[in-house]
């Protein structure tokens, strides 16, 4: 039963791929994706999940394509005021991937917004209890314009995320003392 469920919501995802034209979806080349990225936005339809101790509040760091066409991400994520380190590797394939989590099957795609400056993570959450979606919105920049900021948040609201849904990370502390030392706390 659970593998139905994750082939239906692969094939959910990855079908939306042709017909949402609100976020901007391109072949592009896996590896412009390596490099530093800054969190800026998280949104999603549970809000618990992405707020303050969140199983899903993390911070991107680092976004690494490796030659055997995987993901290698470095996220940080603060538990009880101390920040810890969260390396992630993600087999993927083309822009659809999934992993398994203590939160349920993660179905998801990154997306380009506009160019190679800024991306997005569309994240469907099969949890047998409470299902979600999760958007997060990276940047190479600790910032974005608030005209990309305004961009972002049409593109979530349209697909079904409320404005109090949507947390703007750059008002927050985002980790950045562990940034590039590759070293966790305690």
């Amino acid at each position: 039963m659970k593998l139905l469920l994750l082939c239906l919501g692969l094939i959910l995802v990855c079908a939306q791929q042709e017909e949402n034209s609100d976020v901007a979806i391109r072949n592009f080349d896996i590896s412009k994706i390596s490099g530093e990225w800054y969190s800026i936005f998280l949104a999603s339809d549970v809000k618990e999940k992405i707020e303050e101790n969140g199983s899903m509040r993390v911070f991107v760091d680092v976004i690494r394509a490796l030659d055997n066409s995987s993901l290698y991400a470095e996220y940080q994520t603060k538990i009880s005021k101390e920040f810890y380190l969260l390396p992630m590797d993600q087999r993927s394939s083309e822009l659809c991937s999934f992993s398994s989590t203590d939160d349920g099957y993660n179905v998801f795609r990154i997306s380009e917004f506009e160019n190679d400056e800024h991306i997005i993570l569309y994240l469907v959450n099969f949890d047998k209890d409470r299902p979600f979606q999760l958007f997060e919105f990276y940047a190479r920049e600790p910032d974005v314009s608030p005209e990309i900021k305004e961009e972002f948040v049409k593109i979530v609201q349209k697909r079904g995320i409320v404005k109090e849904n949507i947390i703007d990370l750059t008002k927050i502390d985002r980790c950045f003392q562990l940034r590039g030392n590759g070293v966790a706390q305690a």
